[in-house]
């Protein structure tokens, strides 16, 4: 059949397209496959087809079948229309600039907290102005200043503080009290010669014994309005506190107040001089001294020699392990062996029992003995060395002259050799080696020490002590040398003991300690009222702060520290005391696991790897049974003028600077004293040079000697010496501060005032940078501090000030007026060149 196409009414007709119209409207029923598919063609589809059929120009309304199916095309798509097209280098550019912006920022938040973290383990994170303490809002105290034309008798005086009153009141003085200066006393605190002891021989300051020893001079009574020690006390040490000293009574003696050109410093010739040269008007007093030819090493020496009689004989010095090696073999057998050395072995009969024991005087120096005394048994007195802590480049200023004079004279001098001073000097230096030639080990000492005070001294550096005390764990605590000064003050003290068993005890002092009494009665009572305590409940004392406004008379301080310690008290660092673990025991290690209650010490305390089998003291009988007998005019081992405190749970910061101990499972058991002036026996000091040589044991120094005295056993004491305070403290609060640790102790709590609270310290009069002991040295001497003070305030007003004995400390650095020539390092020099020219 042949294709035929014709215009049918105005429609394109032909039989192909019929057709396939047609087989296109009506499908077969049987093709289902076509039907589904059918009904899954997509609705755009349709939509298109709808499109192209309302722009066909025919009339008959179809589906668009008379196009191809796979050739038919959606409508197109409208066009957006945009403002600006970015390149695609740009936005390339863009994508880059970003991603290296936040890696910019990754890097500096990275490097940010590492600085972070870095400042907080070095402790330098700045932090805001915390608020002052409460202590500053307290109002200062005024009477301290109080000049020396208002002196009255002690028992007529009404202290201006503490007081009962709510509002400190104010002490004013009239024109009428204001007195002329009365007359200075000589003070004589030394015993007279005794039966039981050996007679005991004047010294004097030359070899013609012709220039005697000049004495301190006091004034009775004490300033109208005077302040009244708030820790510590007078009465109970046994200190004069009815009297007082001016600066040219106390110091005169010794070259204050009069000039270079007849034998003085050149200091104190300006301010309120009334009455100031009394001191050498008295009868029997001798006249200026002329300092400048004194060599005191000569001076000292023979007086220790003249009085010989009164002291135990001269032990032999033990062996200088650099300077004085031999070769001799059994000498080397027994530096090989571990078993202790003659001179290291303990005796208790050497220490604390002294005084009971009575020798004959001639096993001591016959050449030195009285026929009177070679007939009888006498008692013997202990040798006490005093040990002036300096450097080898320290730079000593009059002041410091005149009190290193003082305790010469007072200590040395006048007691007839009771107490021998001595200058222990750092070198600084590691790399000089002072133990390998002996020329510059005397070089280095004779330049390290004032013209006068030369042949005095010994010289120790901390290299030495690494070779001497080598083997100790080197842990850097706190970026610190474990034998370096500051952790191992004590090394060379340790082994200054060891080279000098002669001394029975031995006093660390240092350059900034100052008195303002007299040195002899302060150190004798010292020692008379330590020897006097009982070891009962005597460490649970040591720690605590005395308070006598607050705590009432010494037994009543005594008996309320038996009950905080049994009963304990209800401070907030109970509040978890005996918390048990869910099994019914209590938790290993912590604090919380405590009882209310604490232990009272009784016996040593030794960790589990201390050093054995070194005659510990062992009680008599136990703790309930003892009357306060035991302990009873015993010396002291240890004697601090701070509580020895229990650092355990404290924020003191070196409470875990412990070396060489097992401290796996617990720290050892251990207490402290902060600064390092105190009293140690030769007993105490040969236990802690055999634990540091034998055990490898140390610990920070304000620590270790007073934790070795509670590992053994010895008896430590803490002094209760008169402390005083700038500012009107109500007494009750102070006592909260300072005894704020656990059951009303010092220490052993966090809320302790060692460590982050040591800034209640600061007013005080005695501790390592308590900020009132330099003022009121300065205040006595004269001069103005913070523009109070100074020569006319005490010329127009009251006197200059009179104080009672002080312990002050720290005093650094005072520069006093010298007139009339150079100072006292220069004197030497000019006398040289007198000397040349004259030749």
């Amino acid at each position: 059949m042949g294709k035929s196409s014709q215009w049918q009414g105005g429609r394109l007709a032909d039989d192909d397209a019929e057709s396939d119209t047609e087989s296109y409207e009506s499908e077969p029923e049987s093709d289902l496959e076509k039907a589904e598919y059918a009904r899954r063609e997509p609705v755009a589809r349709f939509r298109s087809r709808d499109a192209l059929s309302a722009y066909s120009s025919s009339s008959r309304e179809t589906s668009g079948s008379h196009q191809h199916l796979l050739s038919t095309s959606p409508a197109k798509r409208k066009s957006t229309f945009y403002f600006y097209k970015i390149p695609p280098r740009v936005v390339r550019y863009m994508n880059w600039a970003l991603l290296s912006t936040m890696i910019i920022i990754a890097i500096c938040l990275i490097r940010a907290s590492y600085t972070s973290s870095r400042q907080v383990e070095m402790g330098t994170v700045e932090k805001s102005a915390p608020k002052p303490p409460p202590w500053e809002a307290f109002p200062f105290l005024k009477r301290y200043h109080g000049g020396i034309r208002t002196l009255i008798p002690k028992n007529k005086n009404t202290p201006e503080y503490p007081h009962d009153q709510a509002v400190m009141q104010n002490i004013s003085i009239s024109k009428q009290e204001i007195k002329p200066v009365p007359t200075s006393v000589p003070y004589d605190p030394y015993p007279k010669n005794e039966a039981e002891y050996a007679k005991k021989h004047e010294c004097f300051l030359d070899a013609a014994e012709t220039i005697k020893v000049p004495r301190v001079h006091y004034y009775p009574g004490v300033v109208k309005g005077f302040p009244e020690a708030v820790m510590g006390s007078y009465e109970v040490l046994g200190l004069r506190d009815d009297i007082c000293f001016d600066r040219f009574g106390r110091l005169g003696p010794y070259g204050y107040g009069y000039s270079v050109k007849r034998g003085g410093l050149g200091a104190g010739l300006n301010g309120d001089r009334e009455g100031a040269d009394e001191l050498w008007k008295v009868p029997d007093s001798t006249t200026e001294v002329d300092y400048s030819s004194i060599e005191w090493v000569k001076v000292q020496a023979a007086c220790a020699s003249k009085n010989a009689a009164l002291f135990n004989p001269v032990e032999k010095p033990g062996q200088n392990l650099f300077l004085d090696l031999k070769s001799d073999g059994q000498q080397a057998s027994q530096e090989n062996s571990l078993e202790p050395e003659p001179s290291l072995v303990v005796d208790d009969s050497i220490v604390g029992k002294r005084d009971e024991s009575r020798i004959p005087a001639a096993g001591a120096n016959e050449t030195n003995i009285d026929p009177e005394t070679a007939q009888k048994n006498v008692t013997l007195l202990p040798r006490t060395a005093i040990l002036i802590r300096t450097w080898w480049d320290f730079h000593y200023t009059t002041e410091d002259v005149i009190y290193l004079r003082s305790l010469i004279a007072e200590l040395s001098l006048l007691s007839g050799g009771e107490f021998t001073v001595h200058f222990l000097v750092h070198v600084r230096d590691d790399n000089v080696p002072i133990w390998a030639d002996k020329k510059i080990y005397n070089r280095i000492l004779e330049n390290a020490l004032p013209a006068e005070f030369r042949g005095m001294g010994s010289l120790w550096s901390e290299r030495q002590m690494g070779l001497i005390y080598g083997g100790i764990q080197e842990s850097f605590f706190r970026d610190l040398p474990v034998h370096g000064v500051y952790r191992s003050t004590f090394m060379p003290v340790q082994y200054f003991s060891h080279l000098h068993p002669e001394y029975d005890f031995v006093w660390n002092l240092e350059m900034d300690v100052r008195y303002t009494g007299h040195w002899y009665h302060f150190f004798d009572q010292i020692r008379k009222w330590t020897k006097a305590q009982p070891r009962k409940g005597l460490w649970e004392r040591n720690g605590r702060f005395y308070i006598p406004s607050v705590h009432g008379s010494w037994e009543d301080f005594k008996q309320m520290v038996r009950v905080q310690t049994e009963m304990g008290t209800e401070s907030p660092n109970n509040i978890w005391s005996g918390l048990k673990s869910s099994t019914g025991n209590s938790i290993p290690g912590s604090r919380t696991a405590q009882s209310k209650s604490d232990k009272s010490i009784w016996g040593p305390e030794p960790p589990p790897d201390v050093l054995t089998n070194q005659n510990d003291d062992q009680p008599p009988t136990t703790y309930e049974k003892d009357k306060y007998e035991w302990g009873v005019n015993e010396e002291a081992d240890l004697i601090t003028f701070n509580p020895l405190f229990d650092p355990d749970g404290t924020t003191w910061f070196f409470t875990e600077d412990i070396t060489g101990y097992n401290t796996t499972s617990s720290l050892p058991p251990r207490r402290a004293a902060i600064t390092t002036t105190s009293r140690l026996s030769k007993r105490l000091l040969t236990l802690m040079h055999r634990e540091t040589v034998l055990k490898r044991h140390t610990m920070f120094s304000e620590m270790w000697p007073a934790s070795v005295s509670l590992h053994h056993g010895l008896k430590a004491v803490y002094a209760p010496h008169p402390m005083y305070i700038d500012r009107d403290w109500p007494p009750s609060y102070l006592a909260a501060v300072m005894n704020g640790g656990r059951n009303g102790a010092s220490g052993g709590a966090r809320t302790s005032v060692y460590g982050g609270r040591e800034h209640n310290f600061k007013g005080t009069t005695w501790f390592y940078d308590a900020g009132f002991a330099p003022n009121l040295w300065r205040r006595w001497l004269g001069m103005k501090v913070d523009n109070d003070g100074g020569e006319r305030e005490e010329v127009a007003g009251e006197g200059r000030m009179c104080l009672p004995g002080v312990l002050l400390h720290p005093v650094k650095g005072v520069e006093l007026v010298v007139e009339g020539r150079e100072r006292v390092g220069e004197e030497s020099e000019e006398k040289e060149a007198k000397g040349e020219g004259k030749g």
